[in-house]
This record gives C-alpha cells, structure tokens and sequence, in this order.
C-alpha cells in the first residue's frame, strides 16, 4: 500500500535532492546494520520522509559520510543518518512484515506468506523495542480485514484506519509537538489509502476485491471527486505540518508534501486519459 511518498524531483534544488538521497542511502545502511540483507530490501521513501520530518523537528544533524555498498561499488556515495534512521529503520520493518501478512491474507500471494516468515523474528525484535507503535500496526489489520469482511464503503472508516496507524508511527515522544504530529501523520495515512485504492480501482473492479471508492467508479465526474477528496487529505495534512517548528530540510519535506505525493496521481490519471483518448479514436 505504501510507496507515495517521496519527492517531485523535477522540483527540487540538486543540493536538496542529494541531501534526500543521502537520507535514503542512510536508511539503506541502517537496516542492513540492525535487520541484514533482509532488512535492507523493506527500504522504502515513505520512511525515508519519517527520518527526514523527525530529524527536522528535532533538530538532531545527521553524521555526514561517504560509503560504498553493494549498489555502489565503484563510487562513494552520501549517507546521512542518526537515530531517527534508526527508528525509521523499525517502522519499517513493522509496516513491512504486516503489509506481506496482508497480502498473503488477501491474495494468497505466496511471497507475502515468505516474506513475512522471513521477517518475522526481526519483527519481533522490533515489537519489542516500541510497543505503542506495534499495538498501532496491529490494530490497524485487524480492523483492516474486519472493515474488508464487512465490505463497509464508508470512505473515512477506511482511510481513517491507516491514518491513526499512521499517527502513532510518526509520534517518536509525547511531547509538546505530538498533537500535531499526529494531525499531520493522520491526514497523510489517509491520503495514501485513498491514493492506493484510487490506482487500483479498476483492477478491483475485475477481481472484485474489496475498494471503498467502489461506489464512486462509476459517476460521470469519478477522477474529479477522487481529486478532490484527496485534496482535502493533503491540505490538513499540510496545516498541520506548517504548525510545526521545522527550518532543517523544510524545503524537501515541502516539496515531499505539496507535490511528491501527488506525482503517482498525475500518472494515473494521464495513463487513464491517454487510454480513454485511444479508445475514443477505436469506435
């Protein structure tokens, strides 16, 4: 489900993008230190934004270093990382192992139950390292597949669920800042469902899997309202962010939140005009 949120880079400065691959690098060599190889293939940019958004918040500067790795033999490359790398890095490993849950309990998709296997001790490793957090996770596929069952098309019951999952992910303290933490992760969490069920609505049409925008695929003005629903996402997600004291890398997190996460939308949506377009010139 998770994949959206990463940078417009067509709109980012060179020295911004670099920084945020160095984030991304950073994360890499995190988890292959705590998880290993196997680790290292749950690497996503959704928790690359996690370190990037905590590191600001909290104002902790990141070693800046030059490392080589198995993508990278040849040359050195950035790596910035810190102990919200390391956070990051069992966020990711939680989400990781319970999205292959769900795809084996939905799909029956064999690498889902094999991926998971493989995961499962370093899951608990991180279970036990952020109890808060896990119980979040949990609860959230618990009430996922129950909502699934149910077949209940109540659009916020759905996406609210992987907000409130979401928000607990991205609270590092309970502190002064959680409350809006929070806000933000939760309108970010639901945007992304929302996102997700937008790209595979058509296919879970052929299939008949569970898509809460089901009832909408098939008014006239389908992308318009799924546009703005998902607007609505972003623009309390980023009232939210702007409450928050962040100067250190706020240009990347802005671009991330004012445009990266709408880049997979376009794409979509012109992949859909061009087919409708083609089909138009067939009859």
């Amino acid at each position: 489900m998770f994949g959206y949120v990463t940078v417009n880079k067509d709109e980012l400065k060179v020295k911004d993008y670099e920084r945020y691959r160095g984030y991304y690098c950073g994360l890499c060599h995190t988890l292959k230190r705590l998880y290993g190889a196997t680790g290292r293939i749950t690497l996503s940019y959704d928790m690359t934004f996690l370190v990037i958004f905590l590191t600001g918040l909290y104002e902790s500067m990141p070693d800046d270093e030059f490392k080589r790795c198995v993508p990278h033999l040849t040359k050195k490359h950035r790596v910035l990382a810190n102990e919200f790398s390391e956070y990051a890095a069992d966020m990711n490993i939680l989400l990781t192992y319970n999205n292959l849950k769900d795809d084996w309990i939905d799909d029956r998709k064999l690498y889902g139950a094999a991926g998971a296997a493989a995961l499962k001790r370093k899951y608990n490793k991180a279970c036990k390292k952020y109890d808060r957090q896990a119980e979040a996770v949990n609860t959230y596929m618990q009430e996922l597949i129950k909502c699934e069952k149910e077949r209940d098309y109540n659009l916020d019951r759905a996406s609210g669920l992987t907000g409130r999952m979401l928000a607990e992910i991205f609270v590092y303290d309970e502190d002064v800042w959680a409350e809006d933490v929070r806000a933000m992760a939760f309108y970010l969490g639901k945007f992304i469902y929302i996102m997700d069920a937008y790209e595979d609505v058509y296919k879970d049409k052929k299939t008949g899997n569970y898509n809460p925008l089901m009832p909408l695929v098939e008014d006239a003005d389908f992308e318009g309202k799924c546009e703005s629903i998902l607007t609505m996402m972003a623009a309390d997600c980023s009232k939210a962010f702007e409450r928050l004291p962040i100067i250190y890398d706020a240009e990347i997190l802005r671009n991330i939140l004012y445009s990266g996460i709408w880049t997979r939308f376009e794409a979509v949506k012109a992949k859909r005009q061009e087919k409708e377009a083609e089909e138009t010139k067939t009859e």
